[in-house]
């Protein structure tokens, strides 16, 4: 993320009200905690009583997410074939329910496949399109990060012990960003990835580490019933996969020159900004559960 420079007191607009003061994160920690809160009760009350409609909450932050992605590529100057890559991105998405992997897969193959001839014939064929090569690159790019990765959270939902597996995500990667948090503010002092993000530490990647295993261990071994290490082992691809997720994101953005996707979530910025880590590690939380639980 881009620093925020102060602004001398002398040279601000004598009407403009005072601005919330920010935390050590650079976020409005009030308004973070309260979105935060909410969205996960209403998770929790989702996981609960109607599994299912993880589903559909799967499907619209997908959407939300890619449209606020391709809008900050198109102010860039790329151009998104943003139609097919929506559809084809629920069609990924959705096609898990009756297919499985195998649903997801075809759906993201066939996204691919549609957004190629989108971009190529979309000024008639007689025109040769303008950097055809630099904009498919970022949408495959953008198919795979948002409905691909987000389609292994979904078929986290329809085993047997579904919402437990799609609890056992969310509860690494939360305590997994608090334990960062936690440490960052109290104990970072060496920066883990300046060029990046400043504000990551590696004593906050220690507290992630504490947190998120712990999580981890106490969820598979409670919610799963599955042996200790099996938790551990999720616990580190879920720090892993998250801090990674983070930093990418970060990475894009700095590319744009965009401090946040959106500002649809107070304290957050956009949906994107929301599920960055949550993306990969939805992929890591279905290998290590298929695999050793």
């Amino acid at each position: 993320m881009t620093d925020q420079q102060s602004i001398p007191v002398a040279e601000q607009p004598v009407d403009e009200p005072p601005q919330t003061k920010a935390s050590r994160a650079g976020r409005n920690l009030p308004a973070a905690v309260a979105v935060g809160v909410a969205l996960g009760g209403g998770l929790i009350a989702i996981l609960l009583f109607a599994p299912y409609l993880w589903l559909a909450l799967v499907a619209t932050a997908v959407a939300i997410s890619t449209y606020e992605v391709s809008r900050r590529l198109g102010e860039a100057g790329y151009q998104i074939p943003l139609v097919p890559l929506l559809v084809g991105g629920q069609a990924t998405l959705w096609l898990t329910w009756p297919f499985g992997a195998a649903g997801a897969l075809g759906g993201f193959a066939g996204t691919v496949v549609v957004c190629m001839i989108w971009r190529l014939v979309g000024h008639g064929l007689r025109h040769s399109p303008q950097n055809y090569s630099r904009d498919i690159s970022a949408t495959v790019f953008l198919a795979t990060w948002v409905p691909l990765f987000a389609s292994f959270g979904a078929l986290l939902i329809y085993p047997d012990d579904g919402a437990n597996r799609v609890f056992c995500l969310m509860l690494g990667v939360v305590f997994s960003d608090i334990g960062g948090y936690v440490a960052g503010v109290l104990f970072g002092k060496h920066t883990m990835a300046p060029a990046i993000s400043p504000k990551k530490s590696w004593e906050g990647l220690a507290g992630s580490l504490v947190f998120g295993v712990t999580a981890s261990v106490l969820a598979v071994v409670f919610l799963l019933d599955k042996p200790w290490w099996a938790g551990v082992a999720l616990g580190l691809m879920l720090v892993i996969t998250g801090t990674l997720g983070d930093l990418v994101e970060s990475q894009f953005k700095r590319d744009l020159g965009i401090k946040d996707m959106s500002n649809l979530l107070p304290g957050h910025g956009g949906m994107m900004d929301r599920i960055d880590a949550m993306l990969p590690s939805a992929v890591a939380t279905w290998i290590v559960l298929t695999l050793l639980a």
